[in-house]
């Protein structure tokens, strides 16, 4: 069966190189250990902080990347008017989080972007006065490529607060979430939503 999971190219590599039963083993174990890793993408470190980065350097012409003022517009924009609980309809639970670290801060924000200083470096510099900034994380994403069986396994090893994050993400009613006490409630909510990730 686990031949099945090696790439036809790939395996078409494998039998012309004329492998010992060694190689080949090896080769079949790699690919069963890479896909069996497939169903469940992390988040990495500081990921929410530099896409919204991203997301602020877009709204900026070519000049207007020099400007501070035009960066502070730009993040206000960005992250609409959360003064008054009005956040920017196009960003997730975790963009209007950041926004509300950024805006307190978006001049020291500013003068680092200005430079054309990399997304990743203002956010490194960033978390050295307030490591929140980069624990903020993305839901991780459920593949839907592999059988159930193999999905549900890795769902087992997460947390109900990532699977929770997972069905927040998908815009699961929070009421219904609230009332799951058993990680099982989750995974099978998760199991029927699926489609909501396309």
């Amino acid at each position: 069966w686990a031949w099945a999971l090696v790439p036809a190219g790939h395996l078409t590599q494998i039998l012309e190189m004329h492998c010992t039963p060694v190689h080949l083993f090896t080769a079949v174990l790699s690919a069963v250990l890479f896909a069996v890793h497939m169903p469940v993408t992390a988040g990495t470190d500081c990921e929410v902080c530099v896409a919204n980065l991203e997301a602020i350097d877009k709204l900026l012409d070519a000049k207007q990347k020099a400007s501070k003022e035009a960066i502070v517009e730009a993040i206000d924009q960005h992250c609409g008017d959360l003064q008054n609980a009005k956040p920017n309809k196009a960003l997730g639970p975790k963009d209007v989080k950041m926004c509300y670290y950024m805006l307190p801060i978006k001049r020291a924000i500013a003068q680092p972007f200005s430079t054309r200083k990399p997304k990743e470096r203002v956010c490194k510099d960033l978390k050295k006065q307030n490591p929140e900034i980069c624990e903020v994380k993305y839901p991780a994403k459920v593949e839907g490529t592999l059988p159930e069986a193999e999905v549900v396994a890795k769902l087992k090893k997460m947390r109900i607060k990532e699977l929770r994050g997972i069905l927040q993400e998908r815009g699961v009613d929070s009421g219904k979430v609230a009332k799951f006490v058993e990680k099982d409630e989750y995974i099978r909510e998760i199991l029927t939503t699926q489609h909501l990730d396309l």
